[in-house]
């Protein structure tokens, strides 16, 4: 089974503050110990290769299905069209029966506002599950992605 999923939400502050946060490590500090218990950097310096190492508070969503941490990967880092791709490499949804789990995030401008104090930030996951266990495509939802662009709308708009 193969599906996805998206939120989006636009943001008071300049398309490069908002890629400045999304587009580099500054939002796994931002949520760590707020969304996260911890998210670590295994390898990397935010490009292209990097490996996160991200634990689950306990009552998350995702904890609550058993998930624990899992570590993921950018296989995307697009500075000019603001656009990261993350994958999850180990653990997570990979331990219940997910082939891949992957999570884009596009940092847009708003064309709308000819000021340019304003952007849309738009978060996708694309999953697939084994037939075997197409239950668990159930336990993904955009509860987590929500609260990470909360956080992240809270923290850019607290500059202007």
């Amino acid at each position: 089974m193969i599906g996805s999923l998206s939120e989006e939400t636009e943001v008071k502050a300049h398309v490069s503050k908002a890629w400045a946060l999304y587009g580099t490590l500054e939002l796994g500090k931002l949520v760590a110990g707020k969304l996260f218990e911890a998210v670590e950097v295994v390898e990397g310096d935010g490009g292209v290769g990097t490996i996160l190492k991200v634990t689950l508070k306990p009552g998350t969503t995702s904890a609550g299905s058993g998930l624990e941490y899992y570590f993921e990967k950018f296989t995307k880092v697009d500075n000019q069209n603001m656009v990261k791709d993350i994958q999850i490499v180990k653990g997570g949804f990979l331990d219940i029966g997910f082939n891949y789990y992957r999570i884009k995030l596009e940092v847009i401008e708003n064309s709308k506002d000819e000021t340019g104090s304003s952007c849309r930030v738009k978060i996708t996951i694309e999953y697939e599950v084994k037939d075997e266990f197409v239950a668990n495509a159930s336990l993904v939802n955009t509860e987590l992605l929500v609260a990470i662009m909360g956080v992240a709308k809270e923290h850019l708009e607290s500059f202007n």
